[in-house]
């Protein structure tokens, strides 16, 4: 099988690109990466020295694409299926692509600051920067919730690769700030991507793991 995706089945980067693959079939080898264990972290750096997840290899091209939003591009260039997650018209292309970073980087981004400083030892928590997180992350909900009481998906009607980046986006955030409190556009558009069939299999793929995220409330 030509595609490999290095990547583990718990982290929110990691179910971009596996949506994508699902929603057009794509064959692919799935190379779960342990970064636990001493020999598969040291392949994995010799592989990408960055050491971040996730990175596809492409044995037919000899291609080495790290990094979520690039890895759908290039799915969607060289390996084209009947979903066009990258609309063919530019302003909806460019559209496509602010979404997607929007939720990389404004809820994406602040969600994981909240959870994985709960996983810090007692006494060395960053309570500023959670608050700050928190605020970032509510901030863009609000955004979302405007935006959301129109549209079926991030652009619009058509499914995008700005809907394969809000699917884990929202599923982890909604563990932070619960978007049936006050956002109802949010919470419906959430349940629309969880129905989608191939965030449905990424989120059945990730049922073993998901009890290792931590659930507990932390202060608003």
């Amino acid at each position: 099988m030509s595609l490999t995706l290095y990547m583990h089945p718990l982290a929110a980067f990691c179910h971009k690109p596996l949506i994508a693959l699902y929603e057009n079939d794509t064959p692919f080898t799935a190379h779960l990466v342990d970064l636990g264990d001493a020999e598969a972290r040291e392949a994995f750096y010799r592989l990408w020295p960055i050491g971040k997840f996730p990175v596809l290899h492409d044995d037919a091209r000899d291609a080495l694409v790290p990094e979520s939003s690039i890895v759908i591009e290039y799915l969607d260039q060289h390996y084209p299926g009947p979903v066009k997650l990258v609309p063919t018209d530019p302003d909806l292309a460019r559209e496509a692509r602010l979404r997607d970073r929007f939720f990389d980087l404004y809820v994406s981004e602040p969600m994981q600051k909240v959870i994985t400083d709960r996983l810090r030892p007692s006494g060395q928590h960053d309570h500023y920067g959670v608050a700050q997180a928190r605020d970032k992350l509510r901030v863009a909900l609000d955004l979302l919730e405007r935006d959301m009481a129109t549209r079926t998906w991030a652009i619009g009607d058509s499914y995008s690769m700005a809907d394969c980046a809000a699917s884990p986006a929202l599923f982890y955030a909604n563990l932070v700030i619960p978007l049936d409190e006050g956002r109802p556009h949010c919470a419906a558009y959430l349940l629309r991507l969880m129905q989608r069939p191939s965030f449905a299999r990424v989120l059945n793929e990730a049922q073993p793991y998901l009890h290792l995220v931590p659930r507990e409330s932390a202060a608003a």
